[in-house]
């Protein structure tokens, strides 16, 4: 058997990674694609290798002879590699191509080993390995049949997203007889090339084969995150994820905060949401009106504070809406004047935001980061603040402030002028009181020093639409904070689902007792795993320390090497002792939070 590399290609969109090089000679953490390719190729026994080299075409030439002297490559040189497309580079080396068994393989992918492995042992002689479509695919897609035989090349323009669950990736690697290439490909190869063209793809003569009945060709079908194709800088980004090693993948998904629907079957237990909402039927409304929403301009801040009101009930002036929590915290805490109290460990989005000389920290001793209203009073009152900042309930540690214990710290507070924010994200998974939000109206007049956060994304599940609030009878500063974020600040898509989740408030609050018996039970099962202690928690995510077996960093490097797990290693942050190690894992639907225990006993 022999093996043809089809790398001829200008690879323009990688920019200037490939101004003075061919694609294949671009780097993946390090090492050259052509090189991973080749080392591997060389390990099976080959006849030969042919490549097909056009751009830069001498570059790779003489560094694959330096490299790999003594080794049977052959080169052959596609001259019109900017007029002609892949088609043409595979019809150049149809004398050699007749003459053994063939792999054929594009220069532009990355893949492990396995996955060769296992297109060779396959029991049939002219196959594709093949993967079952995800969102980041682009390129040609087939169907298959109960017995893998591929039934239906499906090219972009064919290409309907109506019918994805049927649909399967090409690979761009191909195992192919020698009685194939000679009786079957090349004759319709010669043909296809003849009445259409030569800027065209090969796969369209396979297409075309299986069309009319000539053939069978299996499709192989392989896990999508054993393989990935690199056409830009994106793709390498993500390549460079997929393929680097566990300490650096880890380091790379942290660094990429979020955007991890690129990444197939991961399972993120790092970021936040409610697994429950929002419903299929509220998805399909934003769905059916997808078109007239992307097309569309949305409303200023005048409209969405409306919107914002009735969402919650709170005069219009009292609100103010954000293209997610961030750019609020970062605006409200630009507006801050004089010292700023913060209570460790914490969501580190505000104090991230705030000079470190105007930052006056209490770090709770308590047993499992615990603290009342009357702890953070009595520390406050023997260091003085000027604005005092509260997440309730608390990320990371799950401790709440009770509705009691809100009132007595605002009205201390408003004795004293401290401006108090209260960052109340994940209330709505509070089993302490019912209904414990402070955006109410009497409230907010009775403490008009009282600043109230709220994220969207994480009680509500739609991240994806980066929307939060602050209310305050402080009409000042909301006014402030309104001037000082962009006229469109949010999207039509969140607009929109302002407007409509009047509709759906029986559903989110049944979403949230769902999930609080999800919570419990999760808690429950977590405790089976000898080396974590579970901290109680009233938000959607539990602090676990690591008793033995592992550091908390191993333990997140382990569990995203072998499992594909994604989960919050809590070492290095402040307000954590540091002779003791802390994950942090959220709450996800029964399915996923079943897999996450069922990945921490494997341990044992």
């Amino acid at each position: 058997m022999q093996a043809i590399i089809l790398a001829a290609g200008m690879g323009r969109r990688l920019g200037d990674l490939t101004a003075n090089n061919t694609k294949c000679m671009i780097s993946v953490n390090n090492e050259k694609l052509i090189d991973r390719m080749m080392d591997h190729l060389l390990s099976l026994s080959l006849s030969r290798i042919i490549i097909v080299i056009g751009y830069e075409g001498d570059k790779l030439k003489n560094y694959l002879k330096s490299r790999y002297p003594g080794e049977n490559i052959m080169f052959v040189e596609n001259s019109k590699y900017d007029k002609t497309n892949n088609i043409y580079s595979l019809s150049l080396t149809r004398s050699l191509f007749q003459e053994d068994d063939t792999l054929l393989l594009e220069s532009d992918i990355i893949f492990e080993n396995e996955l060769l492995d296992e297109l060779l042992s396959y029991p049939y002689p002219d196959c594709a390995l093949v993967s079952k479509y995800e969102r980041w695919m682009d390129g040609t897609m087939v169907k298959i049949d109960g017995d893998n035989n591929i039934v239906n090349f499906i090219n972009k323009k064919a290409f309907c997203y109506s019918d994805i669950d049927n649909y399967y990736k090409t690979v761009n690697i191909y195992k192919l007889s020698r009685s194939f290439i000679n009786s079957q490909y090349i004759p319709f190869l010669e043909a296809y090339i003849k009445s259409i063209g030569e800027n065209e793809y090969y796969e369209q003569v396979l297409s075309l084969l299986v069309l009319v009945g000539n053939i069978r060709i299996k499709g192989v079908p392989v896990d999508a995150n054993g393989w990935y194709e690199i056409d830009d800088i994106q793709d390498l980004h993500i390549a460079e994820t997929m393929f680097a090693d566990p300490e650096c993948r880890l380091y790379n998904l942290n660094h990429s905060y979020g955007g991890y629907w690129r990444y197939q079957c991961l399972l993120d237990f790092c970021y936040l949401v409610n697994p429950y909402f929002p419903p299929e039927r509220m998805v399909d409304e934003i769905g059916s009106n997808f078109g007239t929403l992307l097309r569309q301009y949305p409303s200023g801040m005048g409209v969405n504070s409306m919107l914002a009101s009735k969402y919650f009930n709170v005069k219009s002036d009292y609100i103010a809406v954000g293209n997610g929590a961030a750019e609020l915290i970062k605006v409200l805490v630009e507006n801050l004047r004089g010292k700023i109290g913060v209570i460790y460990p914490t969501f580190e989005e505000y104090p991230n935001r705030i000079d470190k000389e105007k930052l006056v920290i209490y770090e709770t001793s308590y047993p499992d980061f615990r603290y009342t209203s009357d702890d953070i009073i009595a520390y406050f009152s023997e260091h003085e603040v000027d604005n005092l900042i509260v997440i309730n309930p608390d990320n990371p540690s799950g401790n709440i402030l009770s509705w009691q214990e809100l009132n007595k710290l605002a009205g201390w507070s408003g004795e004293r002028g401290i401006k108090l924010v209260i960052d109340e994200s994940f209330v709505d998974f509070s089993t302490v009181d019912k209904n414990m939000s402070l955006i109410k109206n009497d409230i907010l007049e009775k403490y008009p020093c009282l600043y109230v956060v709220k994220s969207i994304s994480k009680s509500y599940g739609v991240p994806g639409l980066r929307l939060g609030f602050i209310a305050s009878s402080d009409r000042s500063m909301i006014s402030n904070i309104r001037k000082e974020v962009s006229i469109w600040n949010i999207n039509s898509f969140a607009e929109y689902y302002m407007q409509i989740f009047g509709k759906y408030e029986d559903s989110y609050r049944l979403a949230c007792d769902k999930f609080k018996e999800e919570r419990d039970r999760f808690e429950n099962i977590l405790k089976l795993v000898p080396y974590l202690r579970v901290l109680p928690s009233q938000a959607n995510y539990f602090l676990c320390e690591v008793t033995d077996r592992f550091t908390a960093h191993e333990l997140a490097v382990l569990l995203l090497k072998d499992h594909n797990i994604l989960i919050k290693d809590c070492s290095g942050k402040r307000g954590f002792p540091h002779d003791k190690e802390f994950i942090r894992i959220a709450v996800r639907d029964k399915r996923d939070n079943k897999a996450l225990v069922t990945a921490l006993l494997s341990y044992l």
